[in-house]
């Protein structure tokens, strides 16, 4: 596990190029996992992402909300996301804060995820919802990988 700037890696994941982050509450990346390229990880309620967690281009992981009620402040809030083990979030994919996505879920291309996964299934849509079950359990190892060109 390697640990920078309030993120810790695990062993054979991959970054790609463009990642915005925001580190303040803390950003947990587990083993074998990709995060695709221009993808945003607000950490500022905390992201725990588990093991073999692909996440695809341009997924936005938003912690943090300004209180709409709050007319004197504009108060923030901050609520932590959970990537569990095997989960799949598609290109462009945005997930709401205090979200948790189940172990092996998937979350479709353009999905708006305001609700927790359960986990083993497929969800797609905005507000995202409910499409099938996937398939059997996840048993593979992503390999990390590096873009030839940037």
């Amino acid at each position: 596990m390697h640990n920078l700037m309030g993120i810790s890696l695990g062993k054979e994941s991959s970054i790609l190029m463009g990642l915005r982050l925001y580190v303040k509450g803390g950003i947990s990346i587990g083993e074998h996992s990709v995060i695709d390229r221009d993808c945003v990880l607000d950490g500022r309620g905390g992201i725990e992402i588990g093991h073999n967690v692909n996440l695809a281009p341009e997924v936005m992981l938003l912690t943090a909300y300004h209180d709409p009620d709050d007319l004197e402040h504009f108060g923030g809030v901050e609520k932590p996301i959970v990537v569990e083990d095997y989960a799949w979030i598609a290109t462009r994919a945005m997930v709401l804060p205090g979200v948790h996505i189940g172990r092996g879920a998937v979350v479709g291309a353009g999905s708006v995820v305001t609700k927790n996964v359960a986990a083993g299934t497929i969800v797609a849509g905005n507000p995202a919802r409910f499409i099938r079950d996937r398939k059997g359990e996840p048993t593979y190892q992503l390999v990390p990988y590096k873009r030839l060109f940037h």
